[in-house]
């Protein structure tokens, strides 16, 4: 039977087909307005690429922020569950999963099942996801791509005392107008988020098998100041890390 996982975000909807715990098909979009719409380009996508039909779907499960919003579903789970179940399903040796995506992040401690022992989540406050990197990426003026590689280029380190993006905007601008170089900010950026997200990663225990997943994962930036944060080398990141909760949700159907 073909499962269909659906990962509705704030700023986009992920699809994964899975048939006997392999993935058939992907399919991503940008969340839009009518995410139930979006939804359904999403999953036309990863259909088209499985070479399926819709009616060859025997189920669908939602998770994110808008998995009430999408009413073909069959049923839905939590973020953190499906963050769990795809980790693990990925990464069997996993213990703390570690989610940060456009608008929240989340620090997950589970079993070898991918049940979810604790969890935190930073949902109140912009630094501590990657809408802070898109905030920090403006107001240096370089595409929010470049800005962790940029920050690799860093020579020194440059602390950042703003605790809102609001406020570190101002930092930043202050930075550049005393000649700071841009790849000191980016460095100093990336470590002002990575202190928010590990801390929260404390409250859950810290365990050494852990893995990074959520679209934030891609920036390389990021990764190595988490590592030098947190204080481990060995951090796993999924080489798509934005689906990984949607291959959780996928896996969640009979659970």
């Amino acid at each position: 039977m073909i499962k269909a996982g659906i990962d509705v975000g704030a700023k986009t909807i992920k699809v994964v087909l899975m048939e006997d715990r392999k993935i058939r098909g992907k399919g991503k979009v940008l969340s839009g307005f009518n995410q139930e719409e979006s939804a359904k380009e999403a999953l036309e996508q990863a259909l088209k690429e499985a070479g399926l039909s819709r009616e060859a779907i025997g189920s669908i499960v939602t998770t994110g922020n808008g998995r009430k919003a999408i009413s073909y579903a069959s049923g839905d789970v939590t973020e953190p569950r499906a963050a769990a179940l795809g980790a693990v399903f990925l990464y069997p040796s996993a213990r703390t999963v570690i989610d940060v995506g456009a608008e929240e992040a989340r620090a997950i401690k589970c079993d070898p099942s991918g049940k979810v022992l604790d969890f935190a989540v930073n949902e109140k406050c912009a630094a501590g996801s990657g809408a802070f990197t898109e905030a920090m990426a403006r107001a240096l003026e370089v595409p929010l791509e470049e800005l962790g590689p940029l920050s690799l280029r860093s020579t020194q380190t440059i602390p950042m005392n703003a605790q809102c993006t609001v406020f570190a905007e101002s930092e930043v601008v202050s930075l550049i107008h005393s000649k700071t170089q841009k790849a000191d900010i980016a460095r100093a950026v990336h470590d002002g988020l990575c202190s928010r997200v590990v801390a929260m990663v404390r409250r859950v225990g810290l365990d050494p098998e852990l893995v990074l997943i959520g679209g934030v994962a891609h920036n390389p930036g990021f990764v190595e100041s988490f590592k030098r944060t947190v204080g481990i080398d060995d951090v796993r990141t999924a080489e798509e890390p934005e689906f990984v909760s949607a291959i959780g949700a996928a896996l969640a159907v009979g659970k």
